[in-house]
């Protein structure tokens, strides 16, 4: 059994995820939107679709991130968050696997740390997709 979250109908570009952050008024989601670019961006092996109602970005069809926008905050979230070092301490959550890091108005973001646990989100999702093979 594994513990990865699977999603068959990712592809490699989604047009409603780029309809989602298209959404006039939503400055959240536009926040968000180069944190998924860079999710994006990571490989080959890429592929995101609308999860939840939230772009999800997949090694395959193996979902390592997603982005997400409420009213006070974006999430940039990692599907197994909990075994990601965190030296800049970024990472909330107390779940089993997930974690995310809040993105809000006015607070500066150690982009370098977030973009660096992106990256290293990708490769672990990598590692856990090859272990199943």
């Amino acid at each position: 059994m594994t513990d990865l979250m699977r999603f068959p109908s990712a592809v490699r570009c989604a047009t409603d995820v780029d309809a989602w952050f298209a959404t006039p008024n939503h400055e959240l989601r536009r926040m968000a939107e180069p944190w998924f670019e860079q999710m994006r961006n990571c490989g080959a092996d890429v592929r995101e679709l609308l999860a939840d109602g939230h772009p999800t970005a997949c090694v395959g069809d193996a979902a390592f991130a997603y982005v997400d926008a409420f009213s006070a905050h974006a999430n940039i979230g990692f599907f197994q968050g909990a075994a990601l070092d965190d030296p800049a301490g970024l990472l909330e959550g107390a779940g089993k696997r997930m974690r995310h890091v809040k993105l809000r108005w006015g607070q500066p973001v150690d982009e370098a740390a977030l973009g660096a646990l992106i990256a290293a989100a990708y490769r672990d999702m990598q590692a856990r997709v090859e272990a199943e093979r």
